[in-house]
C-alpha cells in the first residue's frame, strides 16, 4: 500500500490500494474513495466497542477492501497534522484518545491504562489512551504541527499538560507538580507538568484541541444576565 499526505493545516491521507488489500478506519474518516472499494461496518465483540467508547473514540468501525486497484481518502476531522506510525510485534505504540485516523495491516487496536494515577488524572493525556500493537501502519490524527524526538534510555522531555500525542511503549509517563507558589499562582503554566522517559520516540503536538476551545471560547460574546 502507497500513501501520500496531502493539505498543511486541513490535511488528507490519499492511500493507494492493490485489489485484496484493506484498511480500517473511524468511522466518519473516510472522504472519498474510488469505485470498486467496498465498506463493512464492523464492532468487534462487546469488549471493544466499550474500549473504543472509553477512549472518545465511535462504536464501531468501518473496513474497506479493493476488489481492484484504486484509492481511499481520509481526511483530519480537527486542523493540525496527520502522521503514519509504523507498528511492529516489538514496538507498539501509545496516542491520546481520538488520534486514530485509519490503519493498515494486521493491527489490535486497545485501551491502555495509565499504570501510575497521577500520570492520568493530572497529565492531561488522560487515564485511558489507545494502545496500538501488532503489525501494521497506523496514521494518526495530530493537533496542530507534530513534533518528533528519540529520547534515550532515562532521557525525559517535559511537557505542558496535554501536548502529549503519541509515545512508543518503551516510555513512561507520569506528572510533577510545578515548583514555587508564585510560578503556579502567576505563571500560567498550571498545576502540574507532563513528564515522559525514555527510551522511544515521542510526538509532541503544538496546539491541543482543548487549548483552541479555549482561546475560541475567550473570544465568544457571552449573554450577560438582564435585570427585570
Amino acid at each position: 500500500m502507497r500513501y501520500e499526505i496531502k493539505g498543511e493545516n486541513l490535511p488528507v491521507v490519499v492511500c493507494y490500494l492493490d485489489a485484496g488489500e484493506e484498511m480500517v478506519c473511524e468511522g466518519g474518516s473516510m472522504s472519498w474513495m474510488d469505485d470498486g472499494i467496498r465498506m463493512q461496518t464492523e464492532g468487534g465483540g462487546l469488549g471493544k466497542i466499550f474500549g473504543r467508547v472509553l477512549t472518545g473514540e465511535k462504536m464501531f468501525r468501518n473496513r474497506y477492501v479493493a476488489d481492484r486497484a484504486g484509492e481511499i481518502a481520509f481526511a483530519s476531522s480537527f486542523p493540525g497534522s496527520i502522521r503514519a506510525v509504523q507498528v511492529t510485534p516489538d514496538k507498539p505504540i501509545i496516542a491520546q484518545k481520538g488520534a486514530f485516523l485509519a490503519s493498515y495491516g494486521n493491527l489490535d487496536v486497545s485501551v491502555h491504562f495509565q499504570r501510575k494515577l497521577g500520570g492520568g488524572l493530572f497529565g492531561g493525556e488522560g487515564f485511558l489512551m489507545q494502545r496500538f500493537a501488532g503489525n501494521g501502519l497506523v496514521f494518526l490524527e495530530i493537533d496542530g504541527s507534530a513534533i518528533e524526538y528519540d529520547l534515550a534510555p532515562g532521557q525525559r522531555k517535559i511537557l505542558d499538560t496535554g501536548y502529549l500525542a503519541a509515545m512508543d511503549g518503551t516510555c513512561t509517563m507520569d506528572v510533577q507538580t510545578v515548583k514555587g507558589v508564585k510560578n503556579v499562582l502567576f505563571g500560567g503554566e498550571g498545576l502540574f507538568n507532563t513528564v515522559v522517559t525514555g527510551p522511544g520516540h515521542i510526538i509532541i503536538q503544538s496546539m491541543p484541541i482543548s487549548n483552541t476551545a479555549m482561546a475560541l471560547y475567550a473570544h465568544m460574546p457571552h449573554p450577560t444576565s438582564s435585570s427585570k
